[in-house]
């Protein structure tokens, strides 16, 4: 709707349909399949601009079309499409919608991590930006955010001109409860007044010592998240960053999952190597991986693959190693419960039984004590999820930074 509409304004202002390129900002994430692009765009859309090549997937691997920007004035270097940087009118049209990673999606997150590249992106997802205590719980006010926002600011700046955001505050059901428009820096803080009332939910009265939940095999980040070990430990992390705030300091985490080794080579082919070389070599916590970051982000043919395979960049497997560590940081322990090959799960520090009820054993008799106060959570991974916070925020010691639950 909102392509739509921002078309029919600018044919009105004599814009040429030959003089506009959509571009899926992907970053770091596996490029866009002709399929991909019908789902985003819609068959009208797509059949308009698809087959002059008018719709194209980031690729922040292609030497002809990037840019080298320099640094931010904090040290950050910023590469950028070149498509972008050299357009007339660049338009970012996405969502807000609750993230783990600096609070929302949307505004200068989108250019920050969409048409960039992995040295840009290493500025902001490692363990010295997010395993900061502004980190955790997640809130709208942390390093990564502001790094994020200097970085779009930058990019605007080398270009002359800023951009204009179309964002879409979404609800648990991706339904759209507004839209917002305008220039980045006047725009992103508006949607956010809206996205607060339905993210940030001011609703327990006491804290948690167990969180129980499912973790199915595909969601957000594509098929084999819920088996694949690094993966999820990055969605157990996820739900730490949301729920942190009604986290007791004890607190276990009991999660059912297949964990039958499924790594799904196709889209994230270099997991198994870190998985591998986190078993050995002194690796003792996942930081320790930290230092292979960009021996793994120069390999000629995972970059190949990102490119011309739609497999995830292999930087990306360092954002999600560098959040993997944070459900250890801030828990006691966390059980995988049916795991068919439990030694993956094991292989990543966490514990493993067979049943719910053994596990609840185990921790009520190691952890929690006897009476542990448990929040059950049967819609993680099926719907975005809020950030659960304390009726009262301000009894919340989590909140130290200044930023009440929202930011």
């Amino acid at each position: 709707m909102a392509v739509k509409l921002i078309l029919r304004e600018l044919y009105q202002k004599g814009v040429r349909k030959e003089d506009i390129l959509f571009i899926i900002s992907n970053g770091l994430h596996p490029r866009s399949t002709a399929a991909d692009a019908k789902a985003i765009f819609g068959e009208e859309l797509y059949s308009q601009f698809w087959p002059t090549g008018q719709i194209i997937s980031h690729d922040s691997e292609d030497p002809e079309h990037m840019v080298d920007l320099g640094h931010t004035r904090r040290g950050d270097p910023v590469w950028m499409n070149r498509y972008v940087y050299e357009c007339d009118l660049p338009i970012l049209i996405g969502h807000v919608q609750g993230n783990p990673y600096g609070g929302y999606s949307g505004g200068y997150k989108h250019c920050a991590t969409g048409i960039t590249n992995w040295r840009s992106i290493a500025s902001h997802h490692t363990p010295a930006v997010m395993h900061r205590p502004d980190f955790t719980p997640v809130n709208g006010g942390s390093l990564m955010r502001t790094k994020f926002n200097e970085i779009g600011m930058y990019m605007e700046e080398k270009m002359g001109h800023p951009f204009f955001c179309c964002d879409a505050v979404l609800d648990s059901h991706s339904r759209q409860i507004s839209i917002w428009s305008g220039y980045g820096a006047e725009m992103m803080p508006l949607p956010w007044v809206d996205a607060d009332k339905r993210t940030y939910v001011h609703w327990a009265e006491k804290k948690y010592d167990l969180l129980v939940f499912g973790m199915p095999q595909n969601f957000h980040y594509g098929d084999g998240m819920g088996t694949n070990p690094i993966m999820m430990m990055q969605a157990l992390s996820a739900q730490v960053l949301r729920f942190k705030r009604v986290m007791s300091d004890r607190c276990v985490i009991i999660c059912s999952s297949l964990c039958n080794g499924y790594f799904h080579d196709e889209r994230w082919p270099y997991l198994r190597e870190m998985y591998n070389l986190f078993q050995q070599d002194y690796m003792n916590i996942l930081p320790d991986l930290d230092r292979y970051g960009e021996y793994f982000a120069t390999n000629e043919e995972y970059i190949r693959r990102y490119r011309f395979a739609n497999a995830f960049h292999p930087f990306h497997g360092f954002s999600m190693i560098s959040c993997g560590h944070i459900a250890e940081m801030n828990t006691s322990a966390i059980y995988i419960v049916g795991a068919q090959q439990p030694g993956y799960a094991r292989g990543m520090g966490l514990k493993t039984r067979a049943t719910f009820e053994e596990a609840l054993e185990d921790a009520m008799k190691k952890f929690t004590g006897p009476n542990p106060n448990i929040l059950a959570l049967p819609r993680t991974f099926k719907t975005p999820a809020v950030h659960l916070c304390m009726k009262d925020p301000f009894l919340d010691p989590m909140d130290e930074y200044g930023h009440p639950c929202g930011h």
